[in-house]
């Protein structure tokens, strides 16, 4: 019997590539986000392939609308082995005191509480089953905080702490839990960061080789694929000439 993967995020970069990647590798996919056009397109992309996939639109922020969106979902996609916490971002790159509150506030909504949302909703189906996998996407930028990125980093920070708890909270059971953590990649995040800026976007990632989202995807699906009594704990995954979240070397 096919598992069943669900990716929040998955309408661009990192989540993208990680519904390609368990289609791919042979599972179910239900691909979520806020923009049911891409969606819809990468439903078709993936469906032409074999896979079986369902869509869901929401935004993680909103938990009413995740619960509802989870509720529908009937017997043939309820039971879900792997939950990817994929949905985050970064927005602005100002001092802590000169920051604006607005993206404070979407970054802690969408990065600490949407993922302990999806966690909510998904995780007591696996403790049920006595199996599953929750793969949360921090960064390096919860290792450390960098210049200008306090509250971005204090989110990833949080993504590593629920995780190492969720971590403890499951050690009784068989459901495994994985923090991925990023350094550079080349996505949407840059441009979503700058609030739209291509130009700005763009400079992040001149003189260096960063990583793909499938590059990520490969790591997320490799902890997936490990045998049952193998739990990839966490994984830090830098750019080669990337040493830390502070440290790059621009050629």
């Amino acid at each position: 019997m096919k598992k069943t993967a669900l990716i929040t995020g998955a309408t661009s970069g990192i989540g993208e590539a990680c519904a390609r990647k368990f289609a791919e590798g042979g599972y179910n996919v239900i691909i979520t986000g806020r923009r049911s056009e891409r969606l819809e397109a990468l439903k078709a992309e993936l469906e032409e392939t074999g896979a079986k996939v369902k869509t869901l639109t929401f935004d993680v922020r909103d938990a009413d609308a995740a619960g509802k969106a989870i509720g529908s979902l009937g017997e043939e996609w309820s039971t879900i082995d792997v939950l990817v916490n994929n949905a985050g971002l970064a927005l602005g790159l100002d001092k802590e005191h000169e920051g604006s509150m607005e993206d404070w506030n979407t970054m802690i909504d969408t990065n600490i509480k949407g993922l302990l949302t999806m966690t909510r909703l998904i995780v007591p189906g696996m403790v049920r089953r006595n199996s599953g996998h929750v793969i949360n996407i921090g960064s390096v930028a919860g290792d450390a905080a960098y210049a200008r990125g306090n509250v971005y980093c204090a989110t990833k920070a949080a993504v590593k702490t629920i995780t190492d708890g969720l971590r403890i909270d499951l050690a009784d059971t068989a459901v495994r839990v994985t923090n991925i953590k990023p350094g550079l990649v080349e996505t949407e995040f840059s441009k979503v960061r700058f609030h739209g800026d291509e130009e700005r976007a763009d400079n992040v990632y001149k003189g260096i080789k960063p990583l793909t989202g499938t590059d990520i995807a490969d790591v997320v699906f490799y902890a997936a694929s490990a045998p049952a009594h193998v739990q990839i704990a966490e994984v830090l995954i830098l750019a080669t000439h990337q040493a830390s979240g502070s440290v790059i070397v621009r050629q």
